[in-house]
């Protein structure tokens, strides 16, 4: 038995006291006013209400020790990503990779493994493959349903996904970006009640009048906040924050904490804020997390002030897992799984035969994971359809990782490099290999890059190959969470710097130019497909 003593926040009621906390057994067994007066605050730990871990390119007990250092203690984790590549097998890896920690991941059971039927997987989850996911005490809920066409039109495997969550009694993610009106509200009355893709206001206040509860999203590519910030005055019991997806140097400089201090320097309430973060989403899930109520798990955080939410220890289940800005969590030893079955590229494999000059172009928008599109004229050099660096329009690849198959190749604007090429097998939602270059040359060696490393992230130019080996599942590293950021950061500013990017975060950027469930115009390892009527396209006019 222990007891700490500080400013208690009581969410709740909306108060801040002097208490002392005492913990037994890894819980508060009393909480007591104090005429003890002191200068630190004490807090329920941050909560971030939807996150691919992959996407860190960390695995779970990495993700984890990087986390506690900004006052995060438990997140709401779509292993949707893992699952794409290994199925249930994924699922369960990223289960017991994460139990090795203190910290308190809660999975849901993935529902679109594959994402479509556009692109190739390396497995598939059917609804008998969800319904045994759900079984299990770890998945807290069915995640995120992308495939909302099939919500819209009464797809039978949709239908027995979801039929399987509510059986079990537990909550349906939504992903449906854009979706407006009487569809928003046929695919909320199926029971999807979240929704993190929400990207304007309008959108937002829609979904929240329709009885949907709106994720606010801020990570490494999607940033919304702006957007969405002022929904949270209006709907403070119908509000949480997420990441979505956080690359590992982002996630170093910090987490949902950052979230809270932008909304209060918004001018939103500091109760509302921390409902959001710290109270919402354990509601919603219903988590074993606790909000410093005696009978509760002992998980709070302390800072010495309320406005840049600087966490000064973590604790999760009344251990210290964090002090002064250092990780206390252990590193564990981290299996390697993963499925990676194709050779090495040729030049050749990169060149897009020419049937006329004029192509549809994707048009990368910095911050967002949607993409706009427009039609252009380019260089043709004998018979090959080339980038034109002057328009910024540059050669894209999508490589399928799971079986030989000519790559898929289309033209991207937005990246503005001006020599070599970028690649990564971080692709959404399939992980096939990515890439961008200047030519045909550059873009076979990132990709070859990749390939040589069972998966990863690259950088090519002059004589220049950076390589972040990402060898679980092609996606995350076994490495130390700290050593991997600092070199995905120093890939990352080359590509700025020496290659001429001006994304904020390219290789965020670049993995969402796959994902096709996210309009408008995308490339999947099967060709060019546009989004919004869920058909493949020509990539000449």
């Amino acid at each position: 038995m222990w007891k700490i003593t500080g400013r208690i926040v009581d969410i709740p009621n909306r108060r801040i006291f002097n208490g002392e906390l005492t913990v037994k057994d890894g819980r508060i067994v009393e909480l007591n006013p104090t005429d003890q007066v002191t200068d630190q605050f004490i807090l329920p730990g941050f909560v971030d209400a939807h996150v691919h871990i992959e996407s860190s390119m960390l695995v779970p007990s990495e993700f984890a020790r990087l986390a506690v250092v900004h006052g995060t203690v438990a997140t709401v984790s779509d292993p949707h990503e893992i699952a794409n590549v290994l199925g249930i097998e994924g699922v369960h890896y990223m289960i017991n990779n994460g139990a090795k920690t203190p910290f308190k991941f809660n999975f849901g059971a993935p529902s679109c493994v594959p994402a479509t039927g556009f692109e190739s997987a390396g497995a598939t989850i059917d609804a008998a493959g969800v319904a045994q996911l759900l079984e299990l005490p770890e998945i807290r809920y069915l995640a995120e349903m992308m495939n909302y066409p099939g919500v819209l039109y009464d797809d039978e495997e949709v239908f027995r996904k979801l039929a399987a969550a509510k059986a079990c009694g537990k909550p349906i993610d939504g992903h449906a970006p854009g979706l407006r009106g009487d569809q928003a509200k046929k695919y909320i009355s199926a029971g999807i009640t979240t929704d993190h893709e929400c990207f304007t206001y309008e959108e937002g206040l829609d979904k929240l009048k329709l009885g949907m509860k709106v994720l606010i999203r801020e990570g490494s590519a999607a940033k919304n906040f702006n957007a969405l910030i002022d929904l949270l005055p209006q709907f403070p019991d119908r509000i949480m924050f997420c990441s979505d997806d956080k690359h590992p140097d982002d996630l170093i400089e910090g987490h949902i904490n950052q979230l809270a201090a932008r909304a209060l320097a918004h001018g939103c309430d500091l109760f509302d804020i921390l409902r959001a973060t710290c109270i919402n989403p354990v509601a919603h899930y219903g988590l074993e997390v606790g909000q410093l109520r005696p009978g509760d798990p002992a998980d709070f955080i302390i800072t010495d002030e309320l406005e840049h939410f600087k966490i000064k220890a973590t604790y999760i289940n009344g251990q210290l897992v964090a002090k002064d800005g250092q990780s206390l969590i252990p590193r564990v030893d981290v299996d390697i799984i993963n499925q990676f079955n194709v050779k090495e590229k040729k030049p050749a494999d990169f060149h897009l035969t020419a049937k006329s000059n004029r192509v549809k172009v994707i048009k990368a928008i910095n911050g967002e994971i949607v993409t706009e599109s427009f039609s252009a004229t380019i260089p043709v050099l004998n018979g090959v359809a080339t980038s034109d660096l002057d328009q910024d329009i540059l050669l894209m690849a999508v490589v399928n990782r799971y079986k030989e198959a000519p790559p898929a190749l289309a033209f991207i604007h937005g990246f503005k490099l001006k020599k070599g090429a970028i690649a990564s097998c971080v692709g959404h939602d399939s992980h096939n290999i990515i890439a961008v270059g200047v030519s045909p040359e550059a873009i076979c060696s990132a990709v070859n890059a990749i390939i040589r490393h069972q998966g990863g992230i690259s950088a090519v130019y002059d004589d220049q190959e950076q390589v972040l080996p990402l060898p679980v599942a092609g996606i995350m590293s076994p490495a130390d969470g700290y050593e991997v950021a600092n070199l995905y950061a120093r890939i990352d500013q080359d590509v700025k710097k020496q290659m001429g990017s001006g994304l904020t975060a390219p290789y965020m950027t670049l993995s969402f130019m796959a994902l096709l469930v996210i309009p408008e115009l995308k490339l999947s390892d099967k060709g060019l497909f546009d989004g919004k009527s869920f058909t493949f396209v020509d990539v000449f006019e």
